[in-house]
């Protein structure tokens, strides 16, 4: 299959999956923006009224935080039982067991640029102003784009064999929520030297400090840390295709068996 083909293919696969699940529900499209909104509603109650922790602007501090983690763990857990969730596809035609992952990533990107244009309208509405830092956005989001794809295919490669992988991701991204600094701020950490190998380790952090810096505090970006994600993400992404290349034959095998 061709790269035009295969994007191709991926794009209206995508697009069909969300007429389909938006015909289910009685307000379709708008759940797009409302469910992370609610989310963020939810934590604000939480964080704000009954545990007291609130801060100024802490509901955009959430947004800016809860945004992007949505993209990441929702992609990355739809896309990793995409495979298996084909089974019927893949015993009547051969094809490219890559294109499933893929498929729900393009998904979910769809939802997602609606969100962040709610996010960039929100950043106005409390008197953001929209400078030349907001270019950062561009790179921001590609490499964030480039990180998501290079984990939900290690997660879509992993749960095909050992489809008890699935609840390894959940509890993954209930850790994550938790540790990527989305309810704090990863800069309250005094010590430097931890705090430095938390955003090294959990690049998601990173990616949702970069997110607040920009649109909360106007400041740049550190770019050789994001450089160094986006090269890591390209050649796992790299990797993985070679893998699914290989694998393709053994992957329908244990398809067809689960």
């Amino acid at each position: 299959m061709n790269l035009k083909r295969f994007i191709t293919i991926v794009d209206l696969q995508a697009r069909a999956e969300l007429k389909a699940e938006a015909s289910k529900l009685s307000l379709s499209y708008l759940w797009w923006v409302l469910e992370p909104l609610l989310f963020v509603a939810v934590f604000y109650v939480v964080f704000s009224f009954l545990l007291d922790r609130g801060t100024e602007n802490f509901v955009f501090f959430l947004m800016c935080g809860k945004v992007p983690f949505l993209w990441f763990s929702k992609t990355v857990t739809q896309a990793s039982s995409s495979i298996l969730a084909n089974k019927g596809l893949i015993a009547s035609t051969q094809i490219d067991k890559v294109i499933f992952p893929y498929i729900a990533i393009q998904e979910v990107v769809y939802k997602q640029w609606v969100v962040f244009l709610v996010l960039f309208v929100m950043a106005l509405f409390l008197g953001t102003a929209i400078t030349t830092h907001w270019l950062w956005l561009i790179p921001l989001i590609f490499v964030t784009y480039l990180m998501i794809v290079a984990i939900s295919l290690i997660g879509a490669a992993i749960t095909t064999f050992i489809q008890d992988f699935r609840i390894i991701i959940s509890m993954g991204m209930l850790f994550l929520m938790f540790a990527s600094g989305i309810f704090w701020d990863i800069n309250d950490i005094q010590d430097a030297y931890w705090r430095d190998m938390m955003l090294m380790i959990n690049p998601l952090a990173f990616l949702i400090d970069a997110y607040r810096k920009i649109l909360m505090y106007n400041e740049p970006l550190n770019l050789y840390h994001l450089s160094y994600i986006g090269a890591a993400s390209v050649a796992t992404i790299t990797g993985l295709h070679i893998f699914f290349k290989r694998a393709n034959t053994k992957l329908t095998q244990y398809v067809l068996q689960s």
